[in-house]
């Protein structure tokens, strides 16, 4: 089975690989290809990725390129993960919208929608290469940010095969099972909403009910993703919530703290990267490989640190650390490869990912690109888990934030600038048709390069 990965010069791909490596075996995956057309970034990190996973898996072809063509030929699984225009481009959409007040965040803010402009054009052409190029049956994992909007204008194209992902709920459900000592696996949770926008209405650890009692667990507000919550504010929905709601509930407090802090996430990331490269960049992976992952460790452990801290003044508990041996938590990777277990092993797997809707919450359209828990079957088929009584408030949000996605799609596929200022006048973090209108064209001035000229 061939494993592709496109926007394998990442930072993180040296975490991806061990990811990929300690379940080769399992899943039968005996060829991956790492491809970037960053052919700098490709040498450094999708080089130090191969190391990785040479090292612990040594039994398979681990290859990387710059042509796309040759990177998704045969392929059977497809990762996305790429950044069109940079950490310089993610800057310009965050001061855009701070400049008039508006949360700059990426997948949330009103930044979201500027890159999704530059994201969804790289991607379909993928995705055509894909048709041609890789096997029928082949799937694509989008893991490309805002990986909401990102995956309901892919699938408003027609490419069905993509599917999007996200590590923020396994990543708060593997917090919950370490806080109470439990194993990962048996911590279970029904998971409705939008990407970076959902809510956790049960979760049972080894079958039972727990969540009325993390809901009570002052710690759970200090030492879990729930951290950026009151216990008042989490209370008042019923729900666990993704920590990316603290944008929804907070966005005054989110954008004062930026302010203050007088660096954007942005900014944080592009310094971080910029040092760690120049760093690794003196280094032979295969020859220095232990000094290129102290000094990944070094680096990348401050850009850990400082995630959500500067917009919510709340540091992450623990320091960063990469042991190359040590059972991996999977991350973004260990959901696409939930997926593949299933079809794998022939055995139903659970997980939350994002898929049309089908009917399962109630008040959306069936092609609604919805983030829940879902069984996947040996066949690649996948049901959507029911919510038969959703809440009223978590709804109110959804619904709405799902409106703004809808016409973002529509936006973006048609290239209207009507329908934009459109999708960003019912965006709750703009709510303004004036603003709407400003940032659009501001938007539009910024990306012209990479979008070209769209209608009025």
């Amino acid at each position: 089975m061939k494993m592709t990965v496109i926007g394998g010069g990442g930072v993180r791909s040296m975490m991806l690989a061990k990811s990929l490596a300690q379940n080769a075996e399992e899943l039968s995956i005996d060829e991956v290809v790492f491809m970037d057309n960053n052919e700098q970034k490709l040498n450094i990190y999708g080089e130090l990725a191969r190391q990785v996973a040479l090292r612990i898996y040594p039994g398979w072809k681990f290859s990387l390129t710059t042509d796309a063509v040759e990177a998704v030929r045969d392929a059977d699984y497809i990762i996305t993960t790429i950044r069109v225009g940079e950490d310089d481009k993610r800057i310009d959409d965050e001061k855009i919208a701070l400049a008039k007040g508006v949360l700059g965040q990426e997948t949330t803010g009103a930044a979201g929608f500027s890159f999704a402009m530059r994201s969804v054009p790289a991607l379909a052409e993928y995705c055509e290469l894909i048709r041609k190029y890789a096997r029928p049956q082949a799937k694509v994992f989008n893991f490309t940010n805002p990986a909401g909007v990102v995956s309901q204008t892919l699938r408003d194209m027609g490419y069905d095969f993509t599917y999007g992902i996200c590590d923020a709920p396994t990543g708060m459900l593997r917090g919950f099972a370490k806080l109470y000592g439990v194993e990962p696996e048996k911590v279970t949770a029904t998971c409705y909403g939008l990407n970076h926008l959902s809510f956790f209405e049960s979760v049972k650890m080894e079958g039972k009910e727990m969540l009325p009692v993390l809901l009570d667990d002052d710690r759970v507000y200090t030492e879990t993703d729930m951290r950026f919550f009151s216990k008042e504010l989490a209370h008042k929905f019923g729900c666990a919530l993704n920590e990316y709601l603290y944008y929804f509930f907070y966005p005054e407090k989110a954008v004062q703290n930026i302010l203050e802090a007088g660096v954007t996430r942005g900014e944080v990331i592009r310094d971080v990267n910029r040092h760690m490269t120049e760093e690794l960049s003196r280094l032979d992976p295969g020859k220095d490989f232990d000094a290129c992952i102290e000094t990944y460790v070094k680096w990348h452990g401050k850009r850990s640190a400082m995630y959500m801290k500067n917009e919510t003044k709340v540091c992450r508990p623990e320091p960063f650390t990469f042991d190359l041996f040590s059972r991996d938590d999977g991350g973004y990777a260990g959901v696409a490869l939930q997926f593949i277990r299933a079809q794998q092993t022939g055995k139903p797997t659970e997980m939350i990912f994002c898929v049309p809707n089908n009917g399962a919450i109630p008040g959306l359209l069936d092609t609604d690109v919805v983030e829940i828990s879902c069984t996947v079957q040996p066949d690649g088929s996948y049901t959507p888990h029911r919510i038969r009584e959703p809440k009223e408030l978590p709804m109110e949000i959804i619904r709405r934030v799902k409106l703004y996605e809808r016409y973002a799609s529509k936006a973006i596929r048609t290239c209207s600038r009507d329908d934009a200022v459109t999708c960003l006048m019912v965006h709750p973090l703009v709510n303004s048709y004036s603003l709407a209108e400003e940032l659009v064209d501001e938007y539009l001035a910024s990306n012209r390069e990479y979008i070209g000229r769209w209608n009025r």
